[in-house]
């Protein structure tokens, strides 16, 4: 063989020159459709593996219709990612289901919404892929009915109230609020703030609502600030909120990016955490453990959101109609950025009240 040769990939082509029959008859060999002998069959095999011959993704999926590949669109910032901890966990549970199942993910980002479905509409008319993961739902999201129109399988990491037909994971989040709202108020907060999300997701609205009724309930005043996920505008909402004439006790911050700037804005401020702030962050990971001090958060299983995600997916890219599927309870991990509240505290029934 030439050297030339050498270096090109093996094709139908040389298999039925090397086997002295038809292209077609080695696509029915390949693919074990009738028409042809068992010799002639097993000859072509045995040609096919001695040239390291392996079909490309798109004659499997024109062939079987199927192409081995889940799609996950994030419309986010780059920047913004790269410092996310939260996708890279859901990503890493998305693919250690995927990848046990010899499916690939095919990741990639987008500016907006309408870009997003643009891709969805390609991908799936050129059998790129076999389904899609749908993030960061938005009330009255269009990507839902773009999606419910090309029949493509799809399964939403949101709530189901926004998820139209399609099966979703999600999580209770006023219960995860009423955790911490209880918490708070067993240490005798009475003053408490929430830094949340864009207005425009779902999980931010349903927070917000949570936010409020659970403070209501408990006694609380309540106050909540809008931000995007990053250090500059979690940094910011702080820097308003502990400047303010009555300043909260507590915050919480909608991911530990946020929490982790609230941090430092606080240190840099004189503002003691958590004697004069407690601070508490919606999600869990490394960077909540590496802070000094450590900060409380809501622990999920976020990987495991993900592999779950993917099971479903599997089972609806194969014909299958999946239940959406509500994800474990997050549970507070109170670490040393929260405690006593540095204000004198009413009486909490059953809760012994803090002395000098």
């Amino acid at each position: 063989m030439l050297r030339g040769d050498r270096m090109k990939r093996p094709t139908i082509t040389d298999i039925a020159q090397r086997a002295g029959v038809t292209k077609a008859a080695v696509s029915f060999a390949l693919n074990g459709k009738p028409g042809i002998s068992a010799a002639t069959r097993e000859r072509i095999l045995a040609i096919a593996e001695e040239i390291g011959f392996q079909p490309s993704s798109a004659a499997r999926a024109l062939t079987a219709g199927k192409s081995g590949v889940f799609g996950l669109v994030i419309d986010r910032p780059a920047r913004t990612l790269g410092i996310e901890p939260f996708f890279m966990q859901l990503v890493s549970g998305i693919q250690a289901d995927l990848a046990a199942h010899q499916v690939t993910l095919q990741f990639t980002m987008t500016e907006d919404a309408d870009t997003e479905i643009e891709l969805y509409r390609q991908w799936w008319a050129q059998r790129r892929v076999d389904g899609v993961f749908v993030v960061d739902l938005q009330v009255n999201d269009r990507r839902i009915a773009a999606i419910e129109q090309l029949r493509m399988p799809a399964v939403v990491i949101g709530t189901p109230r926004g998820a139209g037909s399609l099966p979703a994971v999600w999580q209770d989040d006023r219960g995860a609020v009423d955790a911490v709202v209880a918490y708070l108020t067993a240490h005798g907060h009475r003053r408490i703030a929430r830094v949340g999300g864009r207005g425009a997701y779902w999980h931010t609205v349903l927070r917000g609502d949570a936010f409020a009724a659970s403070a209501a309930a408990a006694g609380l005043t309540a106050l909540s600030v809008e931000a995007d996920y990053t250090a500059e505008h979690g940094a910011q909402a702080t820097v308003s909120l502990l400047g303010s004439a009555e300043p909260p006790s507590a915050i919480l911050y909608d991911n530990d990016v946020m929490a982790a700037a609230g941090l430092g804005v606080a240190h840099r401020m004189g503002v003691s955490v958590p004697d004069g702030v407690s601070i508490i962050s919606w999600d869990d990971s490394a960077l909540c453990e590496l802070m000094h001090p450590a900060l409380t958060a809501l622990r999920r299983d976020i990987a495991g959101v993900g592999a779950t995600a993917a099971r479903m997916l599997r089972e609806f890219a194969a014909g299958e109609r999946p239940r959406s599927v509500q994800e474990d309870a997050p549970v507070l991990q109170a670490r040393t950025s929260s405690g006593w509240a540095g204000v004198p505290e009413l009486p909490v029934p059953g809760q012994a009240r803090r002395t000098a």
